[in-house]
This record gives structure tokens, sequence and C-alpha cells, in this order.
């Protein structure tokens, strides 16, 4: 099964949306079905508001993250090698980042099966994926290194590889 990834919606006008309610949520569909719907709590003033005020309400708030994402300059924190890089929530029963970056190893377990190592954990892919989890919604690069130079950031080119190339 594969998940179309939808575009993000944007602030609109009555004619690109469809709006219905849901109890005290307003269901902001764009007509346009690329782009993802809305589901926006207003609360208990829903049934008492038009279909104007319920966009104007939507296109503040899309506004207010277009202004938020624009002031946002993000700085990567990478955990001091010795200090966890993760953590245990039992709450959520998953392992969880501490920073916004990770040095692992992939490695394979008894049974064939891939491993991701970060610090003394072993985590199977489906925990790895919960741990992933805790960034939906954002970007992620990946760079492969020797396992000795994971404290390093590689050198980088843009170019489209060889066939079958690895730069071991």
């Amino acid at each position: 099964m594969s998940r179309v990834r939808h575009n993000r919606p944007h602030p609109a006008t009555l004619e690109e949306v469809r709006i219905s309610r849901e109890f005290e949520i307003a269901i902001i569909e764009f007509v346009d079905g690329t782009i993802a719907t809305t589901h926006l709590k207003i609360g208990p003033d829903l049934g008492d508001m038009t279909d104007e005020e319920i966009l104007d309400c939507f296109n503040a708030t899309m506004l207010a993250q277009i202004q938020l994402a624009a002031a946002y300059n993000h700085i990567a924190v990478e955990v001091p090698s010795g200090s966890p890089q993760i953590r245990y929530v039992a709450e959520s029963g998953q392992w969880v980042p501490r920073g916004s970056v990770l040095r692992c190893l992939i490695e394979d377990d008894e049974f064939g099966d891939s491993v991701v190592c970060i610090d003394d954990q072993e985590l199977s892919l489906h925990d790895f994926g919960r741990l992933l989890r805790t960034y939906a919604g954002w970007g992620m690069r990946i760079e492969f290194v020797p396992d000795n130079k994971t404290e390093k950031r590689p050198d980088l080119e843009v170019r489209e590889p060889e066939d079958s190339q690895r730069d071991w």
C-alpha cells in the first residue's frame, strides 16, 4: 500500500475548498485533491459560524504558519559524543531522539534482519521507524559513512553516481 503525499494547504478562497463540520472540528477539503485536507479544531462556536468565518480562521492559521516558517532558523542539534542520543519514553513505549542528529550503525541481527544501532541500543526497523515518527512532517538527509566515521560529516559532491559505485 503506497501513500500519496499531498501538497501543503495554503490560504484559500471559498471556490477552492469544501467545508464540512464534525462536532467542534471544521474540515477544509481542497477541490484540488492534491492538496491535503485540514481538520481545524475551532470549538463549540463552530455551529454558529458561516463558511466564510471558518475560512477566515483557516486562512489566518495558514498565514501565521507561513510567517513562523519564514522566521524560523533551524539549527540541527547533535548530542556530544559520550552522551546518550536517544531515550526511552515509557508512556509511549518507544525510543525518541534527544537531538536532531543521530549517529548510528546499520547491522544484521541473528535472523538476518537489519537493525539500527544507536549508542548501545539495537533498534529493529520497526522501532527505528517509531523513533523517526517523532519528526513526522519534517525532512531528513541520510549520509552513509564508514562505521568509524560517524563523528564527522563527510565531504559532499552533488553529481550522478556511477553505475554500481559505492564509495567505501
